[in-house]
């Protein structure tokens, strides 16, 4: 057979091919205990985000004694002998999953008594304080066990539960226990292999998913206080660009150019919310998105009586995600009104200020007028002007021509020469002002 040429590759085929097997499902047969620690990071990629995530991981594996992932890694997987560590890194949080097997026959009540948190060391998770997004224990036990015991191992009675996946029943309560962990119990009623793995994933999945999609809810709250604020703001403006229709043009041009600089601000104001909100309320869709799929995924079958997973966040995460939404919806209402309401104070800003030029140029033109009128009366001064002067030494020439013996009349001479000597310098100065004018266009 005859050998590939590795050459011919795409630069990126071999990692994008190993992208869809980075993130394993984890082999789990009942009965096993889970313990599943959602660490927040914020997205950030150097310090203090997903930098510091490896370092908590290459903490952890150096108590251990075992070698850590390279810092461009997202995934890994280690058996430690005693319990089973998955890592993975995603854009704002990293989960730790350990596992660990129980003895045969255990029932749920008795599984989170044996949790595998335990095997993790105190200070490690000390150095978790104030990133801890989601905590959960999972109890995978055989269907054969003890089922009547089961409400006890919750501390609040509004359970939700169904068969998943043709082969399983979940259950949980959705909430923090005492011991700072929600908890779910899933029974194998004869799922095949590594069934059990796919439907822990999806359930931890879930509960991730769904704190982090509530992220956004409590800036919802924030924001939609603030845009009644701005809204408000906004109302008063629109009042203001009311009044100043009846106000003098003089002192309406200088009101709108306040309200001007007021609506700048406000849409400052709004764009500065928009960009540190903007983010989390699409994440949120994002993680709700991915709760709904985990939920499809699960194939749940109602148990009469008891809520289904679906229903419940139906119930409770739907209301929350379409407050973000809503919230998300008026930000970009709320822009769009003030960017209306700023295009029609630019325009009557505008039209105010062609009505002050138009009235600039009107008195310019009669200022022009003026001083055409009053350069005609000068030029008609200085034609008789000009024309005294050159008619003065036209006197003297003759004068001087007659001392010399020549036969003329100076008087009669100037006389006769006045009339000439004007219409000359007035054609004189027509044609002047013809050529300058030929020069200026």
């Amino acid at each position: 057979m005859r050998d590939f040429n590795v050459s011919l590759n795409h630069p990126l085929r071999v990692p994008l091919a190993a992208e869809l097997h980075s993130r394993p499902f984890m082999r789990l047969d009942a009965p096993e205990a889970i313990t599943h620690l959602a660490v927040y990071h914020g997205g950030q990629a150097g310090p203090p985000g997903r930098h510091s995530q490896h370092q908590l991981l290459g903490a952890l594996c150096g108590h251990f004694g075992v070698a850590a992932p390279g810092p461009g890694s997202s995934h890994f997987f280690h058996d430690f002998g005693s319990f089973r560590l998955k890592w993975e890194c995603h854009t704002e949080f990293a989960t730790y999953t350990v596992t660990t097997p129980l003895p045969p026959d255990m029932g749920a009540y008795e599984a989170f008594s044996h949790v595998p948190l335990s095997f993790l060391p105190a200070s490690w998770l000390a150095s978790l304080e104030g990133s801890l997004m989601a905590a959960a224990h999972v109890a995978l036990v055989k269907g054969a066990a003890d089922a009547s015991r089961l409400p006890s191992v919750f501390e609040r009675n509004g359970l939700a539960g169904s068969s998943v996946m043709q082969g399983a029943e979940l259950w949980t309560d959705f909430a923090i226990q005492s011991d700072g962990f929600s908890r779910f119990v899933i029974r194998d009623l004869g799922m095949r292999h590594l069934q059990g793995g796919r439907l822990v994933q999806r359930v931890l999945e879930i509960e991730t998913y769904r704190m982090m999609a509530l992220l956004g809810l409590p800036a919802a709250r924030t924001v939609g206080t603030e845009l009644d604020a701005i809204e408000a703001e906004l109302s008063s403006l629109a009042s203001a660009m009311v009044a100043t229709d009846m106000a003098p043009v003089e002192h309406g041009a200088q009101d709108e150019q306040r309200l001007l600089g007021q609506i700048t601000r406000l849409a400052a104001r709004l764009e500065k919310l928009v960009l540190d909100n903007g983010y989390r309320f699409s994440a949120s869709k994002a993680y709700f998105g991915l709760v709904k799929a985990r939920i499809e995924e699960l194939r749940e079958v109602r148990i009469e009586g008891t809520p289904t997973v679906e229903e419940f966040m139906e119930r409770r995460l739907a209301p929350a995600m379409q407050t973000c939404a809503a919230v998300s919806a008026r930000q970009d209402a709320l822009a769009r009104r003030i960017a209306d309401t700023n295009d029609l104070l630019r325009t009557r800003v505008g039209i105010v200020q062609e009505l002050q030029n138009r009235r600039i140029l009107e008195s310019m033109n009669a200022r022009a007028a003026q001083q055409l009128r009053l350069q005609l009366a000068v030029e008609g001064l200085s034609v008789a002007a000009i024309s005294y002067y050159l008619v003065g030494l036209l006197g003297y020439a003759g004068k001087a021509a007659k001392a010399a013996g020549v036969p003329i009349n100076p008087d009669l001479m100037l006389g006769i020469l006045v009339p000439v000597v004007a219409v000359g310098v007035w054609v004189a100065q027509r044609r002047v002002h013809q050529r300058i004018g030929r020069r200026g266009h």
